[in-house]
């Protein structure tokens, strides 16, 4: 009994001392004065956002919550249903749905860009397959066959007079003709929407809202998602010539343009062209770095710049919660066995099944300083991204954690396909709270608690953003800052966490955050974290009063006439250039609208709008810069 009674007592003794090891905090260090980083705003980008019909209005839910969370960045050519769009007809087919062609108009898209998101940055794609939809005469029936349900046979190529395979599956089984509803489509031909959209004579759109362009979209798997046009898989090679073609083309018509590419579907297609390696110079290359080598080579020997931007998507397959919330650590942590690890094995042209770590956006950057060299200028983006994960929580955590290693490493674009409950809150959290320079932070234990640091221009205000990946158990953190005291008191942290399966995020002021209140001394704080959560605390630096109180003097906003009857004149003065958010909103607190969203130069600005649909009475104009707030009074009267 005795015996029984101390074994029972050390297996408690064991449990205790893990359960307290377990709960030891987490020490976070950050330093102000290290690692600084411009944050690229366009990481906070989304797919899919405007609508191809012309809104004459901001009535939109899609395009007002991009608004209210801050999107800065629209990808719009639409994934796969771009190779073959037709921007002079507006038309494209869908390799999806039997290539039926279907209206689709980019102008009205870009045009609704401009007119209800002022301030975020489109990108749309050019084609390289050669064709592209010409009319919907010779669509396949879905309504008639289906009344136009889903089924495994969708696939199936049926435009152009093709018969289904009743029994499902990609094969028809008589396959339709393409030539009956496409045409030839040359360089020239998809650079012409330059024309069109930036020319003298067409729609004078700001070319500067349309920087960036797609080089078509994941060409290494054309001979499955456009077998209609590309029975057999095109050579590396022949890829690299139509992607040299155009995109000399559109270098001509446009200087200053932006050029993303390869856009390789998934992490097999990283390395992997079709199913073998590339034979170049006596050599086997894995698909990304032979892209460069290529780029590298042909730019070179023309003085044209080809790339500006590489570019890949990725869509692991596991749902597990526990693998999920690790997987941002597939791009740059060259410590990380990935559990999805395939095309990795062979990177070196052979196959080792001992290559388990991918950190495929730093083996990017390796391959642009080895054949581009060090000042090569050629930025990092991933346009397509999706998790299996049905847990909201999952979802949030994974995105805030890319988010933060993507501002670490400096990575341009980040715009994920699939979006789901947990992404529009973490968003809104990044885009609304974070500050211009990432600084340095470590921690601990990074596997479970990462701190991402942001300070805006003059150092003088920090946002900190905690993630917890733990499933289960609530995290405690040490925080401690270097080169940054904090003005000690309290201060409101948000927080994303226990989020349902239905979405909670409607606007700025009115989503799933929750606010609680943290104490901090001059330079260090302990947090408690929930369990997989997302947390962002903005702290104020000790000489923040007097360097607010002269910023105050010199940032100054006035509206007038007041009270007005109609238009309305805003003029502000900034010390410096920032982004500037003005929003309208009613007596009870309500957005009305947007009236800007973008960047103003330092010094004296103005901007006008028309309130006259609205009813009289009192409202409120925020102008929010990059480091104040003020809110102006606006009595509206007809008869003023």
């Amino acid at each position: 009994m005795a015996k029984i009674s101390f074994i029972f007592l050390f297996m408690i003794l064991i449990s205790t001392i893990e359960f307290c090891l377990a709960q030891s905090p987490i020490r976070i260090d950050i330093d102000v004065n290290k690692g600084k980083i411009p944050v690229s705003p366009f990481i906070y980008g989304k797919n899919n956002v405007l609508p191809s019909t012309y809104l004459s209005s901001g009535i939109n839910e899609e395009i007002t919550r991009a608004k209210e969370a801050g999107v800065r960045l629209v990808r719009q050519g639409g994934g796969n249903n771009s190779t073959k769009y037709n921007w002079r007809l507006k038309l494209s087919s869908h390799p999806d749905w039997y290539n039926n062609v279907y209206a689709n108009d980019w102008d009205a898209a870009a045009k609704n860009m401009l007119q209800q998101l002022p301030g975020v940055q489109g990108m749309w794609s050019f084609q390289l397959i050669g064709k592209a939809a010409a009319n919907t005469n010779n669509n396949f029936n879905d309504w008639g066959y289906n009344q136009s349900q889903w089924w495994s046979g969708t696939s199936q190529n049926l435009a152009g007079g093709g018969k289904p395979n009743t029994s499902g599956g990609s094969k028809a089984a008589t396959e339709g003709n393409p030539d009956l509803y496409l045409m030839s489509w040359t360089a020239d031909s998809t650079v012409g929407i330059l024309d069109k959209w930036f020319g003298a004579k067409g729609l004078n759109y700001d070319k500067s809202k349309f920087m960036y362009w797609a080089m078509d979209n994941e060409p290494e798997i054309w001979s499955g998602t456009h077998d209609d046009v590309m029975k057999t898989q095109c050579s590396a090679e022949e890829y690299m010539q139509l992607y040299f073609k155009v995109a000399k083309a559109a270098r001509a018509k446009y200087p200053n343009i932006k050029l993303l590419g390869p856009t390789p579907a998934n992490e097999w297609q990283w390395y992997r062209w079709g199913t073998d390696g590339i034979l170049s110079d006596g050599k086997k290359y894995c698909w990304l770095e032979f892209f460069i080598k290529r780029i590298a080579e042909e730019q070179k020997a023309t003085g044209i710049r080809l790339l500006d931007v590489i570019d890949i998507h990725y869509y692991p397959g596991s749902s597990d919660a526990a693998k999920c919330v690790q997987f941002h650590r597939v791009f740059f942590d060259r410590d990380y066995d990935y559990p999805e690890a395939n095309g990795v094995h062979t990177v070196n042209g052979g196959w080792d099944a001992s290559i388990n770590k991918e950190y495929i956006l730093g083996r990017c950057s390796d391959w642009l300083t080895q054949y581009l060299g060090t000042n090569h200028g050629v930025g990092l983006a991933v346009t397509e991204s999706g998790l299996a994960s049905t847990n909201a929580n999952v979802q949030a955590v994974f995105y805030a954690s890319t988010l933060g290693e993507f501002m670490k490493n400096n990575v341009e674009i980040y715009t994920p396909w699939s979006w789901n409950v947990g992404m529009w809150e973490t968003l809104h959290l990044f885009s609304r709270y974070n500050q211009k320079y990432y600084v340095q932070a470590s921690s601990q234990n990074e596997q479970v608690v990462s701190a991402y640091p942001t300070v805006n221009s003059t150092a003088d205000s920090l946002t900190v953003v905690l993630v917890n990946r733990s499933l289960t158990d609530k995290q405690t953190v040490n925080l401690n800052l270097s080169g940054f005291k904090i003005n000690p008191g309290t201060y409101g942290m948000y927080s994303i966490s226990g989020l349902g399966s239905t979405e909670t995020f409607v606007t700025h002021i009115n989503n799933g955050l929750k606010k609680s209140q943290v104490q901090a001394t001059a330079d260090a704080m302990t947090i408690e974290l929930a369990p997989l959560s997302v947390n962002s605390i903005v702290l104020k630096s000790l000489v923040m009063g007097t360097s607010s109180e002269i910023k105050k003097k010199k940032f100054s906003a006035k509206v007038y006439p007041n009270p007005a009857s109609d238009l309305v004149n805003i003029d502000f003065t900034l010390p410096e250039k920032s982004r500037m958010n003005i929003e309208f909103f009613n007596s009870n607190g309500q957005l009305i609208k947007t009236l800007a969203n973008s960047f103003f130069d330092a010094g004296n600005n103005n901007i006008a709008f028309n309130s006259a649909q609205y009813p009289d009475g009192i409202y409120w104009i925020r102008l929010c810069s990059e480091s104040n707030i003020e809110t102006v009074k606006l009595i509206k009267a007809k008869n003023n």
